[in-house]
């Protein structure tokens, strides 16, 4: 287990950020990429948004003040790179976020990375149904199992919020696939 303190500090100093940056990227690149993927869908997509992501995070090292964990202000930075990349998907097509969600959605169908069946695809139909926010608070909880505190300082919202969310979103969820 790494020291967070330390891997901070020495992320914060010129003399080791090189060495520290590549310590983090190994560390968080595959839970940030799924988190991404999560909310993006498609792979190609997700690996700019992660790129994008960390040299977020590199530039801005410097400005993380400790108030939460390291991975809670990086998972935020990498929500905050996700959902500006589907808005920038819909501008491009003139579409709404929903839309975007949705064309995501019948892109998986066609992405060779996609490894799911008729069913895990019908949950992605259904997820892309949800609002935003229940839609971030559903795959947080369900598909990476992130605890409502954590959550809420990547969300900047309340537990209980989160928690009704969450039940919100799978009894929609639910209502979607018995009704589909």
């Amino acid at each position: 287990m790494i020291d967070e303190s330390k891997l901070i500090e020495q992320l914060q100093s010129n003399l080791d950020k090189n060495a520290a940056f590549k310590e983090l990227i190994s560390l968080y690149k595959e839970r940030l990429y799924w988190h991404i993927r999560h909310i993006v869908k498609s792979h190609d997509d997700t690996d700019d948004v992660l790129q994008n992501t960390f040299i977020k995070i590199y530039k801005n090292i410097q400005k993380f003040k400790g108030d939460s964990k390291l991975y809670s202000w990086m998972y935020r930075i990498a929500t905050n790179e996700a959902l500006t990349f589907i808005k920038k998907r819909a501008n491009e097509f003139q579409i709404s976020d929903e839309e975007a969600h949705q064309l995501a959605i019948d892109n998986l169908k066609a992405d060779i990375y996609f490894e799911g069946n008729e069913i895990q695809l019908k949950l992605q139909e259904a997820i892309a149904t949800l609002p935003e926010k229940q839609r971030l608070v559903f795959n947080m909880k369900y598909f990476q199992d992130i605890k409502y505190k954590d959550m809420s300082k990547i969300l900047d919202t309340s537990e209980g919020a989160l928690k009704a969310s969450y039940h919100i979103a799978t009894k929609k969820i639910e209502d979607y696939l018995t009704s589909n």
